[in-house]
């Protein structure tokens, strides 16, 4: 009798693992088959490189792409024109699928191997348009699987701008887009394949402006007060500063109004501040101190000072129930293969990055999964996941060794190398968006854990306050 129910038993698994593996193949199949459309978007987006805030055209072609495939689309939401929200299906559990598309100012570049200027304002240095695009095929794919199976769920895709320095996810966390969804999946660009545990630095950024008396700066001297005086004792302080915050700390600023001709005295000055750490409640101190030094550069300087939030997030929370799903189903796509074409592209870029060879496993295999990983940038996704347990991994659409926010990440991700990496990514999103629709005890397993991390205490405060969307931040 046993020995029948064990036999029973191991027949229903071998028919689920079968089952399972056939939906896997139709998935991957499918989105193969639509690499070419998806491509296609996502070099529209790539030539387009709208920055933070400015993605009108970006955020509509991909609202039209999710709108044809019979998603409800919910626009301007937050208070951002180029935020939205699509969602399909209803009831639980509400996956979530972070999309974004702003590029980065100063970065124009064609896609060839070596630096040449495609002469525009801003270009795609961190893949944001592969990251928009296959977040929205992933969105596409579990929705047909969803049609399909007939279960109950919903598929949310979130249209999220100005990632880079602007904290548009925050201002949708703020606002309770996010209060019923269950789990949200992202992913980002990078050189190699990879879903470990991430990390990610807290961040608060603001504009300093400095405000002083214009005069001749030869002839009446001792009439002006100098801005930029101000601007340049404040950035003094915060230098000696750095000797004495946590080694771990960051702290970036450019000045971005320094006057307007040497022989007049600057009425008017400002400089753009970053402050990082891995724990919020440092990068709240270290912001606070750099105000003060602020204050003392005005004081100093017989000129008067203002600042402006611009954006504020949350350190990355991990979620290991999450993580461990999205690595095995990364392990099952795999990563990429150049055609020769492309290696060549790829030995180029890597030279040009100082290697002496080109290390191609980078892009082919998927790196061992581990569980800690140390921060080197900052995203508002982190806001999101302590949100909503959250999950994410990166693709190699570009060449190993390439770091973000380089010429080099611009141009392969101008290239079919970026695409295929895309790719690789909507597949796994996919296929992870998929197991936890049919499997509602792994998403109630990562809200335990959730709700463990972040502590039974938490409560949810925005760093940079309540300030609207810092809309204009890239005008």
């Amino acid at each position: 009798m046993k020995k029948s129910i064990l036999f029973a038993i191991a027949g229903i698994l071998c028919i689920h693992t079968a089952l399972s593996q056939k939906n896997e193949e139709s998935v991957v199949k499918s989105l193969d088959s639509k690499s070419k459309k998806y491509g296609e978007i996502a070099q529209e987006i790539w030539q387009l490189a709208e920055m933070g805030y400015l993605e009108y055209k970006s955020s509509a072609l991909l609202q039209k792409t999710l709108e044809d495939e019979g998603f409800s689309i919910t626009k301007g939401v937050a208070g951002i024109p180029t935020a939205f929200v699509a969602e399909y299906g209803s009831g639980y559990p509400v996956i979530a699928i972070l999309g974004e598309y702003d590029a980065l100012p100063g970065l124009s570049q064609q896609a060839v191997a070596e630096k040449k200027s495609a002469n525009a304002a801003a270009g795609h240095a961190c893949g944001h348009h592969l990251f928009g695009t296959a977040s929205t095929a992933a969105a596409i794919e579990a929705k047909n699987w969803l049609k399909k199976s007939k279960k109950q769920g919903t598929i949310r895709f979130y249209g999220c701008p100005a990632e880079e320095g602007g904290s548009g996810k925050v201002y949708m966390v703020r606002e309770g887009l996010f209060d019923d969804v269950d789990v949200a999946l992202h992913w980002h660009p990078g050189s190699q394949n990879a879903a470990s545990a991430g990390a990610a630095l807290a961040n608060k950024s603001a504009k300093f402006r400095f405000y002083g008396t214009s005069a001749h700066a030869a002839g009446a001297p001792e009439r002006g007060r100098s801005a930029l005086d101000g601007v340049e004792a404040m950035n003094i302080m915060v230098n000696m500063m750095r000797e004495h915050i946590p080694q771990e700390a960051r702290i970036h600023y450019v000045i971005t109004d320094g006057g307007k001709a040497p022989n007049v005295v600057p009425n008017f000055a400002e400089v753009y501040y970053y402050a990082r750490h891995n724990s919020r409640d440092v990068v709240i101190d270290i912001f606070d101190r750099i105000v003060k030094a602020a204050e003392g550069a005005a004081l100093g300087t017989g000129t008067t000072m203002d600042y402006e939030m611009i954006g504020g997030t949350h350190e990355l929370l991990p979620n290991l129930t999450l993580q461990k799903l999205m690595h095995e189903n990364l392990s099952k796509i795999g990563g990429i293969r150049y055609t020769d074409e492309e290696k060549v592209f790829a030995e180029k870029i890597s030279k040009s990055l100082g290697f002496t060879q080109l290390d191609e496993a980078q892009a082919f295999d998927v790196q061992a999964y581990k569980e800690e990983a140390r921060a080197y940038g900052s995203t508002d996704v982190g806001d999101v996941s302590f949100a909503v347990p959250t999950v994410g991994m990166s693709a190699a659409t570009w060449v190993p060794g390439t770091p973000a926010h380089s010429w080099q990440a611009v141009a392969a991700g101008g290239t079919s190398i970026g695409n295929k990496g895309m790719m690789v990514a909507a597949k796994t999103l996919s296929l992870t968006a998929i197991n936890l629709l049919e499997n509602p005890d792994t998403v109630a397993k990562a809200k335990a854990e959730l709700e463990e991390r972040r502590g039974k205490d938490f409560k949810y405060i925005p760093l940079l306050g309540d300030r609207p969307p810092a809309l204009d931040y890239r005008k």
